[in-house]
Parts: C-alpha cells; structure tokens; sequence
C-alpha cells in the first residue's frame, strides 16, 4: 500500500472519489497510485513534461501493479489532454504562474473539468485572482506544514464567486474562515 507525504496526503484528500484523474507534473505519480490502490478514482493519467520523472512513474506503477488503470503521458501542462478524458486535474507543487500556465493554455479543456486541485508554491494571491476572474469557485483549501515549508492547496470547481478581499487574496477565504491553525502559525 503507497504511503504519501502529509503533502501529497492532503491534496488527494481533496479529489471527489469516484472522478477520473489527470495529474499534472505528477513526478513519480505517488497521488495517482495512491488514489487507484485505494479505489477512490477508476483511473488516472500520470503526466510530466520531463522524460525521467515519467519513467520513474512507470516503475511504480507497474511495481503496485497498477500499469492496467494509470496511463503515463508526456505533456507540457495539459497539452497532450483529450478533451473529456479526466473529470478532476490535480497540479501540484508548481509555482503559482506555472500553475496560471497551465490552466490558461487551453481554456475549453480546463472547463471540461469537473474539478482543479491546486497546490502552487507561490503568487498565491495572483492564483486566487485569476481564479477569481475566470469563474472558478474554491469550494475547499487546506495548509499543511511539512519540513518547515508551507503548503496551501484548494479545491475549485465551476461557479461565480463572491469577490475577494486583500485578505482573503493572499492567506485564503477558507483557510482564515475555519481559522486554519497551520495558517495562523
């Protein structure tokens, strides 16, 4: 059984059991193992935009067993995505342009989405506001601390939102509604 990170644990925390899952820069694809072992996604493509993480993912998949529901993909972002074939799109562990990129590249492929989890390093507040703008609502975000670094991650789907304060923009309108204790450290 994979064991995952206190990271890694929260942001497959926040995928909708039963979703199709494409993981952006996946690495060695330890979320997508994760969530299939445990039969909380039917499926689930491993993409990266580097060869060698890629392999380092086939590795683990076949060593769980798994090479018959996770595909690997390289793929810059969502590049080499096929319009319809995931419901939920994690990115992890990029900055938050990088992660703008990306969801910026092919708009019509980002709506097909049912959901985005995001877990950018940075630009927080820059993410939230192109959230903002292009109509994506954060229905859930959590903070981990693990290694004396900080992780911020959200859950978005669809949906209008109410705006946004300064506040809210940079430390995150869940995060200081449920008075997030990772946060306030």
């Amino acid at each position: 059984m994979a064991e995952l990170s206190k990271r890694l644990q929260a942001v497959a925390d926040l995928v909708t059991p039963g979703m199709r899952l494409a993981d952006v820069g996946t690495d060695h694809a330890y979320i997508p193992i994760y969530l299939t072992q445990n039969g909380l996604v039917p499926s689930a493509i491993a993409m990266d935009i580097n060869k060698g993480p890629l392999e380092r993912a086939d590795t683990h998949i076949l060593e769980h067993g798994l090479d018959g529901k996770i595909v690997t993909r390289l793929s810059d972002g969502l590049v080499n995505l096929k319009m319809e074939e995931a419901d939920t799109m994690i990115a992890a562990g990029m900055g938050g342009g990088l992660v703008i990129h990306i969801l910026n590249e092919d708009p019509a492929k980002t709506r097909s989405l049912k959901e985005l989890i995001l877990q950018p390093q940075s630009e927080l507040a820059k993410v939230r506001r192109y959230l903002e703008e292009h109509r994506f609502r954060i229905v859930a975000e959590d903070m981990v601390e693990e290694d004396g670094k900080y992780y911020p991650m959200m859950k978005l789907v669809h949906g209008e939102e109410a705006p946004y304060s300064q506040e809210e923009l940079y430390y995150g309108r869940f995060l200081l509604k449920t008075k997030n204790p990772i946060l306030y450290q």
